[in-house]
């Protein structure tokens, strides 16, 4: 035998795992039988959130080389694919917590004072590190999220806040992205011509169009020029900038530009991976969002209108949450400005060319 024999039962330390749930309700001699259901499901929670730190910490690590590899880029996609279906999973366990009935859940409830999930450290660090920044959280209390913290893990979540974030990361990645403007091939210029052409063949669909009375084509119209701005701040770097001080953006112009090319070119060979790492991160956000939803109608279930444990508006605060702390929000507006494949410039053969892996035998 190569390496020492190791015992299954020893390996996994469950002696340790599985004498860690002590229920507070025992404690105080009021023994309640579901707080057992409400302990496994949080540590459960807990557990998935290291591993998905732990994958972060390797993505981080990868993203720090310039330029990526691509090989660096395909270990990345695996493991926020692997964050994907983790976060998929852990949304399917409020299903399970939902077998406790709120009055159940009363049972226990007032000896968890003040604790509450808006202090697990881990998903604050995931939050943090995904690019959720101190100016978009919703406060408790009235007070930063990181005062919530124990005093060691605050001032680890306050370094990872002066760090670079993966939103941060990916933006500069973008911004580094070929192609947009070569010598053989300038995207942005053939991007506004095509975006004129299917502008102007909307509105001549509608001011053509024998089914629409005339209030109907004005509403029509006016809808199509609200469109138009929106393309405008694409093409117009002031523009974009404005609408950037105002909020309406948060990744920079050229980046956005890059993260749109690679959207409509998305099935050239070199152009797949990087849109499978924006659909990943599209994925995340929105399932984190799905997650802090489900945790508000939850909490909605099982609390009414009390205030949550840790002295938050409970449901209310969740589902404010859920609409601000939306993180690549840039990602889900680009559907604005895409273009029907069919109306996609071509690309030129040298720059297409560029954008094939070759190999010689």
């Amino acid at each position: 035998m190569k390496y020492p024999a190791v015992h299954y039962h020893d390996y996994l330390k469950l002696d340790s795992l599985l004498s860690s749930q002590a229920r507070r309700s025992e404690e105080f001699k009021q023994p309640a039988h579901d707080e057992w259901l409400f302990i496994t499901v949080h540590q459960a929670y807990e557990l998935w959130f290291k591993q998905i730190l732990l994958e972060f910490d390797s993505i981080n690590d990868l993203l720090q080389k310039k330029p990526i590899p691509e090989a660096d880029l395909g270990l990345m996609n695996r493991r926020l694919s692997r964050v994907v279906h983790i976060l998929r999973f852990i949304l399917g366990q409020i299903d399970i917590m939902e077998t406790m009935t709120p009055l159940d859940f009363l049972e226990f409830r007032d000896f968890l004072y003040p604790a509450s999930g808006f202090q697990s450290f881990q998903f604050r660090c995931i939050e943090t590190w995904l690019g959720l920044r101190r100016e978009d959280r919703l406060q408790l209390l009235q007070t930063p999220f990181e005062n919530h913290l124990k005093p060691d893990q605050k001032e680890k979540i306050l370094k990872l806040l002066n760090g670079p974030s993966l939103f941060e990361m990916i933006e500069s990645w973008l911004e580094r992205t070929p192609f947009i403007e070569d010598k053989d091939f300038n995207f942005w210029k053939v991007y506004e011509e095509a975006v004129k052409k299917m502008l102007e063949a909307d509105r001549n669909i509608i001011q053509t169009n024998p089914r629409l009375n005339d209030e109907d084509k004005k509403k029509s119209l006016q809808m199509m020029d609200l469109l138009a701005q929106s393309f405008q701040a694409l093409l117009d770097p002031s523009k974009y900038d404005e609408l950037q001080k105002q909020g309406h953006f948060r990744l920079s112009l050229k980046a956005l530009r890059a993260a749109l090319m690679i959207q409509l070119y998305r099935d050239e060979p070199i152009l797949q991976a990087p849109h499978q790492l924006i659909t990943h991160l599209l994925d995340i956000d929105e399932i984190l969002t799905q997650w802090r939803y489900r945790h508000s109608l939850m909490a909605h279930r099982m609390l009414g209108q009390r205030i949550g444990t840790g002295g938050s508006s409970g449901s209310q605060y969740l589902k404010q949450a859920t609409d601000k702390h939306k993180i690549f929000t840039d990602f889900f507006n680009l559907s604005s400005f895409l273009i029907p494949r069919s109306q996609i410039p071509p690309l030129p053969e040298p720059v297409k060319r560029k954008m094939n892996f070759s190999f010689s035998i």
